[in-house]
Parts: structure tokens; C-alpha cells; sequence
């Protein structure tokens, strides 16, 4: 075919003479595709001659997608946008699973698991498939308020997923597959960070450690660490000082919840007492002083964080409801209706239940020669023959039977007789200490927590310091 005289040939021209029944935009677009990958590896390898720069500016399209290019180690070229080449060109997917979003379901209190599928617009024939078909169908069972599951369907509508999420650690995931609904279950480990704080009794454990950014169960399980060694409502004083090294969980950058305490000081009276979390060669783990002795006493000094002692052990006490005088066999400990009571030592429930002068009452039987008798309780939390450990939680203080005020009523017997439970301590079997075999491990791994103590201790003593000066010099 002849050509005008001066008629250039490019490669846009060229296209009808050498492929004179190709549709030339997808011709264009193919070649694009060909020469992007041959150019980026050859660049790669030897870099662009002057034939790729200008076979680049030949090929360059009038639009370009905004802002994406393909990037060779020497030199880029413009990813050309397919529409601008043939707007006949038909791209089509399958859509995935993972295209199809999830329809949320926020459990309820009183909520049931088939209440929940028909307020997510699913029958009862979806729930049974995917309970009884897959492994982990029956954790459906057991739903919590707050708790989450999750729906997805199909175009056509179908159930095609359903995500029970337990926790920002645990979900199962129950996918139909044409032998049914399958489950999946994904357990997430949160990530560990070391954490300390200090601070300085002013009045109470409770406000000092919410002052040190401790949660309220951080608290109490330093009382527990503790509890055998310092009563936490009579012995403290201003001025007493405590530091911890604990570890904080983490999910997804945010603070899940406390982790274990590590090594905790508390310095009561002038007197520190130090306990550090350690597991022995049996797998075994408890919190131990310096010296390897473990801070769990026989029984606790208290059986529940209380705001004051309302009677004391007395065997002519006069009684303030029958206006006659009798003995008062126990200590009664006077804190808010509802004030968590705990067992103050291992042992099995002898009896729990009602009478017109105790209320509602616990006994437990810790061995054949202690027994301790918690009384006036507005629930029980137990039943008889059950085993209970230390610091479990036996009933909430109440003001049931012959009471005043919201009080427990604490009685400590050995061999049957009443003894005062506020001495008693001083009596009981001495705490167990690790076997000599264990020492050198111990040591060696409470070496760095213990060197922490010593410069939380340091920093808390400078600062308390500087603040007397700043005081002294106000006044």
C-alpha cells in the first residue's frame, strides 16, 4: 500500500498495515503488557538504552492511572490505564468469600442463641446445621453478654459464615463447605511488656495503688501476696511505701488486661517485706521471699478487705441486740454489704446455710484441728462438701440474722475451741521453704526483679525526700 510522500511510520500506524483485522486497542494493550515485563527485567539487568527510552515515549498513553508506576532498579514506566485502550474490554471476578461483609450481633443479657440468629434474619435450620455439623459447634452453647457474633452471606442471601468471637484472643469461625458448616478456631497470644510503679500510703492500700495506676484487681492480688504477712486495714500507716514489677497484655498495640505481678516490696511500719513469683523444677509456682520462704501463709491475717474492726474477740462482751453479756468468740469485721468474703485458708465446706441468729454462714474445715466459721453473710457462694483454696471468694459481707449493720463475723478453732483470729497467727505453723536443691535456680532468677525493687525503693525514698524538703521549705 503506498503512502503519502513524508508519511512516517510509528508504531500507532503501523498497527493496520502489519494487523489490518486486530482490534487495534487490545493489540496495544497486549503489546503494553509485553513490553512492561520485558523492559523491567531487562532494565534491571543492563539498564535503558536509548531504543527503551524511546520505545517508552511510543508506548506512553494519553492518561495514566494517577500516582502508580512500575519501578525498575534504574528506571520507570507508566502503568497504562486499560480503559483508555479499548472501553469494550470486559474484566469480570468471582467474588471471594472474603468480599462480603459481616453482619455484627452484639450479645444481650438473657440472650439465646436461637434469639440471636432470628435478630440477625436466620432460621433455626442455619443454627442446627452449624451446631451440630461442625467440631466446635457446641462453644455456641455458652454465651456471655457482650460477646460477639458475626453473619455473612452469599449473593443469593445464603449463611455462609458465622464468627462467634469470645474474646479479643479466642473466635471460632464456622464456614459452610459442601459437606457442611466447618469450624475454625484461632487463638491469639497476647504480647508481654514489663511494667513498675510505686507508691506511698496516705490511707488506705485501695487509694494508693488507683494513685500508682494499678487496677483494682492488681490491688487485691498484692493483698493476697501480701496477706499473710500484713493485715492491709489495721497494719498500714502513712508514709508506707510499695513497688511492683508486673506485666501488662497487649492486642493489637492496646492494653488488653494486668498480667502476673513479678516481684512486689512493701515497706509497712519501717519494716519491707519482698516477694517474688517463681516456678520450681515441678512446675509448681508461688510467690517466695528472698530467702526462698513462700509469702503463702497456713492462713490469711484477714478474710476480706474490711473498713474496720467493729468487735473485737471477747468473752464478756455485751451483746448489742439481746442486751445481755456473752461471749463474742470471733472478730467482727464491719466493710459495705457486698465486700467479697474469701476462705482464709485451703479446705472443704463442713456446712453453709441459713439460721435465725448467724444468717447466712460457711463453715470450712481445714484440717482435722482448724476450722474457720464466716458469718451474716448476704450470699453464700459455696456449697457443703465443696473444696475451696485461699483467698477464694466463699460469700459477699451481708447483714443477714441477728445483726446490726452489713459485718462479717469471723470465728477461728482450734481443736474445737474458739481461739481469738487475731492472734492466732502467731501460733500456726510456719510457712514452707524451697528444698535446698532449688536455691541456686531461685536465686539467680529473682537476681534482676530484685534489683529493680532496690531502685523502685531507691527513687520512691528520693522522691518522698524531695517532697518533705519542698514542704519544709513552704512552711
Amino acid at each position: 500500500m503506498k503512502r503519502p510522500p513524508g508519511y512516517a511510520v510509528t508504531c500507532t500506524n503501523l498497527l493496520p498495515i502489519l494487523v489490518p483485522h486486530f482490534p487495534r486497542k487490545r493489540f496495544l494493550a497486549a503489546m503494553a503488557a509485553t513490553v512492561l515485563a520485558a523492559a523491567t527485567t531487562l532494565g534491571a539487568m543492563h539498564g535503558p538504552t536509548s531504543q527503551d527510552t524511546e520505545w517508552a515515549k511510543l508506548t506512553s498513553p494519553t492518561s495514566t492511572t494517577p500516582g502508580l508506576t512500575v519501578s525498575s532498579n534504574h528506571f520507570a514506566i507508566p502503568v497504562m490505564s486499560l480503559d483508555t485502550l479499548d472501553t469494550n474490554l470486559e474484566w469480570t471476578s468471582a467474588p471471594s468469600l472474603a468480599e462480603h461483609s459481616w453482619l455484627d450481633q452484639t450479645i444481650k443479657y438473657g440472650d439465646t442463641l436461637s434469639v440471636i440468629f432470628k435478630r440477625a434474619g436466620y432460621g433455626e435450620q442455619d443454627m442446627y446445621d452449624i451446631v451440630n455439623q461442625s467440631a466446635d459447634g457446641k462453644s455456641l452453647e455458652k454465651l456471655f453478654p457482650g460477646q460477639t457474633i458475626s453473619f455473612q452471606t452469599d449473593d443469593s442471601g445464603s449463611l455462609v459464615g458465622v464468627r462467634y468471637t469470645k474474646s479479643q484472643l479466642e473466635s471460632v469461625t464456622y464456614l459452610r463447605t459442601d459437606s457442611g458448616f466447618e469450624s475454625q478456631l484461632e487463638v491469639r497470644s497476647p504480647e508481654l511488656r514489663e511494667a513498675w510503679t510505686t507508691g506511698v500510703i496516705t490511707s488506705s492500700l485501695s487509694l494508693a495503688g488507683e494513685e500508682a495506676g494499678l487496677s483494682q484487681s492488681m490491688i487485691m492480688d498484692m493483698a493476697n501476696i501480701f496477706g499473710g504477712v500484713v493485715d492491709f486495714a489495721l497494719d498500714p500507716r502513712r508514709g508506707d511505701t510499695m513497688q511492683l514489677v508486673y506485666q501488662e497484655l497487649y492486642v493489637d498495640g492496646e492494653k488488653y488486661k494486668d498480667g502476673e505481678i513479678i516481684a512486689a516490696s512493701f515497706t509497712n511500719q519501717g519494716e519491707t517485706f519482698n516477694a517474688f513469683r517463681y516456678t520450681d523444677s515441678n512446675g509448681d509456682t508461688n510467690y517466695y521471699n528472698e530467702d526462698g520462704v513462700s509469702m503463702r501463709k497456713s492462713f490469711l491475717m484477714a478474710p476480706l478487705d474490711f473498713t474496720r474492726i467493729s468487735s473485737n474477740f471477747n468473752m464478756k462482751r455485751m451483746h448489742p441486740i439481746y442486751k445481755i453479756t456473752r461471749p463474742h468468740r470471733g472478730t467482727d469485721y464491719a466493710a459495705p454489704t457486698g465486700t467479697p468474703v474469701y476462705s482464709a485458708g485451703d479446705g472443704r465446706v463442713a456446712d453453709a446455710g441459713y439460721s435465725g441468729t448467724m444468717g447466712n454462714y460457711v463453715v470450712v474445715q481445714h484440717s482435722d484441728q482448724y476450722t474457720t466459721k464466716y458469718l451474716h453473710l448476704q450470699k453464700r457462694m459455696v456449697n457443703k462438701g465443696q473444696r475451696v483454696s485461699q483467698s477464694e471468694v466463699i460469700g459477699t459481707v451481708g447483714s443477714t440474722g441477728a445483726a446490726t449493720g452489713p459485718h462479717l463475723h469471723y470465728e477461728f478453732l482450734v481443736n474445737g475451741i474458739h481461739r481469738n483470729p487475731r492472734t492466732i497467727y502467731k501460733d500456726l505453723p510456719k510457712a514452707q521453704k524451697l528444698p535446698e536443691e532449688e536455691m541456686e535456680n531461685f536465686r539467680r532468677a529473682i537476681n534482676r526483679p530484685n534489683f529493680q525493687l532496690a531502685v523502685l525503693r531507691s527513687s520512691n525514698s528520693l522522691a518522698m525526700t524531695s517532697n518533705a524538703n519542698a514542704n519544709a521549705a513552704t512552711n
